[in-house]
């Protein structure tokens, strides 16, 4: 039996399959090696891996799930072609997939990429846990290494989320603001603003260690603390002179060294969630609303208050296809007092999973206040929803130092893109998107889940 038949179609074709499955199977463990990507560490493991209701079981029903087709099945149709494909008993809920790219800006990218899930009790209300690992090198001499995870303990009593970086980082700079230059201002207002945006290369080394622990005070609704430390150190950019980049003018105005910062501080947070599955959710709401608090006395470099939100809705389509959703999801990050350093500023791709903004390079667009609304729209392509699809758009906002306001000038962004389902049992997808947004910006994107 063909295990990939088309969404609409009645009965499956009956043909010859050995070389198509060969074919999907060398396309899948090397689809990475063309598409472009950005070499971005996580911000936040939370917004990411967290998971949904308490009371809502975290997977289909069994037979739904044996309906069915990942990427194991299909390992095993090759491999074992008598065998079925619709035990559930090899699900492991560990995803593990090469992570190959390339891009100007990176160079070529090679690297392993796993996710795992994993239930702490056999209580059907405790949520998964989640953890995720990533550890890559790149031609023009990139090196980052990450491991986050979000745990709830039995009953989810506690919910605890963290995450560990080092990296050696390349990150492109086009400027503060959100590609608005108001003529008249002075030379160093349009070297920060970048009108043109050339863009610089930023070299430094970047360690980050971040933990929060969760308390479940009520149904559906957790309150949470911790801390955070971003540490950058021998910032260097090729050819510049001072306030000849918009990383100098910044630092100049605002009183930060050069070559150097820390960004240390105390979190605070609330969040509600309804959703069924963190990995890709077919209902349910999340929301999280954080302050976060740099001190100098606890080494940060300057004193700061920064509030953040975020608001994410999904609406399933269809009860045949419950795959069919509308997701809508705002990010948001607001300076209420202090100075931020300028690589820490909220911009593009700068939320917790570090997917908004998609069709723009990281920080392309970014402001001490920032907002990004999107809306996705996802579909099953084939009946086993092995293959599945998406439409996507995309609008940013950001304020600048020439007197732009936040709302006050939008830059959309769009795409689509292929998911390929790699294990059922945690609805863990392959995402490959082709994003497009203005001034040039355009790229495919390969990751692992859903953005939101």
């Amino acid at each position: 039996m063909n295990p990939f038949p088309l969404i609409f179609q009645v009965e499956p074709p009956h043909k010859k399959f050995s070389s198509l499955k060969l074919l999907l199977l060398i396309l899948l463990t090397g689809i990475g090696g063309v598409a472009h990507s950005q070499v971005i560490v996580p911000v936040d493991s939370h917004k990411a891996d967290s998971l949904g209701a308490k009371g809502k079981k975290i997977t289909p029903p069994t037979a739904n799930l044996n309906k069915q087709y990942d990427f194991g099945d299909l390992t095993s149709y090759i491999l074992h072609p008598k065998r079925k494909t619709d035990s559930l008993h090899k699900n492991s809920g560990i995803t593990v997939v090469p992570n190959i790219a390339a891009n100007p800006t990176i160079g070529a990218q090679l690297g392993i990429k796993a996710v795992v899930g994993i239930k702490l009790d056999n209580d059907p209300n405790t949520l998964l846990s989640v953890g995720a690992t990533s550890a890559s090198i790149t031609t023009k001499g990139i090196i980052y290494f990450y491991v986050n995870h979000n745990i709830f303990t039995p009953g989810n009593k506690w919910n605890i989320q963290g995450n560990l970086v080092v990296a050696k980082s390349l990150t492109p700079d086009f400027g503060l603001g959100i590609g608005r230059y108001v003529e008249g201002g002075s030379a160093t207002d349009k070297v920060l603003a970048d009108p043109t945006h050339t863009g610089n290369s930023i070299h430094s080394y970047y360690f980050n260690v971040r933990e929060k622990v969760y308390k479940e005070v009520e149904e559906h609704f957790f309150v949470g603390a911790g801390m955070s430390f971003e540490v950058r150190r021998d910032i260097t950019l090729k050819d510049t002179v001072n306030n000849a980049t918009p990383l100098s003018v910044y630092n100049n105005r605002h009183g930060f060294p050069q070559d150097h910062y820390s960004a240390d501080g105390f979190l605070f947070n609330v969040e509600y969630t309804t959703r069924d599955n963190p990995n890709r959710a077919y209902k349910g709401i999340y929301f999280d609303a954080g302050v976060r608090i740099n001190q100098t006395w606890i080494g940060s470099t300057k004193n700061s208050v920064q509030f953040t939100t975020d608001l994410r809705k999904y609406i399933s389509l269809s009860e045949v296809n419950p795959e069919t959703v509308l997701a809508l999801w705002n990010w948001g990050s607001y300076l209420a007092y202090g100075t931020i350093p300028f690589l820490e500023l909220p911009g593009t791709a700068r939320d917790g999973s570090s997917r908004s903004g998609r069709g723009y390079t990281s920080q392309y667009f970014k402001g001490t206040e920032y907002n990004d609304t999107e809306a996705e729209f996802r579909f099953p392509i084939l009946a086993n929803k092995f293959i599945s699809g998406v439409a996507f758009a995309s609008m940013q906002s950001a304020n600048d130092e020439q007197g732009t306001k936040l709302f006050q000038v939008f830059q959309p962004g769009g795409g689509g893109g292929l998911r390929v389902l790699f294990n059922k049992a945690t609805r863990t997808n392959l995402a490959l998107d082709y994003a497009w947004g203005k001034f040039d910006n355009k790229g495919f994107f390969l990751n692992l889940n859903e953005s939101f």
